[in-house]
């Protein structure tokens, strides 16, 4: 596990020293901010639900934009080489950079803590199901991020890591959200593959196991998918 943090602050680093990383937080700001105004103004009620129905929205768009970077920049540039051929394992290597990715992604929807001091300054918040809400938010990230890293794992360009990303995610918000209300077990298997309403069920206030198991068993297959990738292109 030394290796994986290694890995993992070499990533971390990495964001930080580019300008992409604090775009990217200023762009989910100044989003999530415009909707939790928005929906408090709507709703007047004191809460983040309304509000964070577009977050997985904006999420979807912008952890593919996080996670681009992550293997497409070291095979264009040829770093991979020497990272391969460091005293590391492959999973070490994908575990590193995903933890990586995950830390930046709550990160960046760690600011959004201030709206709770505020709805708690204008009103009587649900901090239950504030809580839940932000536990969903981390699972869904692991998957999100899980996700992007694959694709990045299987292509050169970070700009098409980033558009197949973005599809991809989308394709599952959406796919959830129009199975969602249709009865009959296609529609059901739409649903538990789709994001939506895994999510929808934090911003009522209830962790389901159903769903913690969702976003675990998902986001572990995924890192392990992109391990064997990583593994096969060692030895091309």
């Amino acid at each position: 596990m030394i290796s994986t943090g290694t890995i993992f602050q070499r990533e971390i680093n990495a964001y930080f020293l580019s300008p992409i990383a604090y775009v990217v937080i200023a762009v989910f700001m100044v989003f999530s901010g415009y909707f939790f105004s928005v929906m408090l103004g709507l709703t007047q009620e004191s809460t983040l639900r309304y509000s964070l129905a577009y977050t997985q929205f904006i999420l979807s768009i912008l952890t593919p934009v996080i996670t681009m970077r992550l293997f497409a920049e070291e095979y264009k540039t040829g770093t991979i080489e020497p990272l391969m051929t460091a005293p590391v394992t492959d999973f070490e290597v994908v575990f590193g950079k995903f933890l990586s990715a995950w830390a930046f992604y709550n990160i960046m929807i760690a600011p959004t803590a201030f709206y709770i001091i505020f709805l708690a300054w204008v009103g009587s918040p649900d901090y239950g199901a504030i809580i839940a809400s932000y536990i969903g938010l981390i699972l869904m990230g692991g998957l999100f991020v899980a996700i992007g890293l694959l694709v990045s794992a299987v292509t050169k360009n970070q700009i098409v890591a980033a558009v197949i990303g973005i599809v991809a995610l989308l394709i599952l918000l959406v796919i959830g959200l129009a199975s969602s209300g249709n009865e009959g077990w296609f529609y059901s298997c739409l649903r538990y593959i789709g994001t939506y309403d895994h999510w929808d069920t934090f911003t009522k206030g209830l962790i389901d196991t159903r769903d913690v198991v969702y976003y675990g068993s998902f986001t572990a297959l995924l890192i392990f998918i992109a391990v064997r990738i990583v593994e096969s292109r060692r030895w091309r």
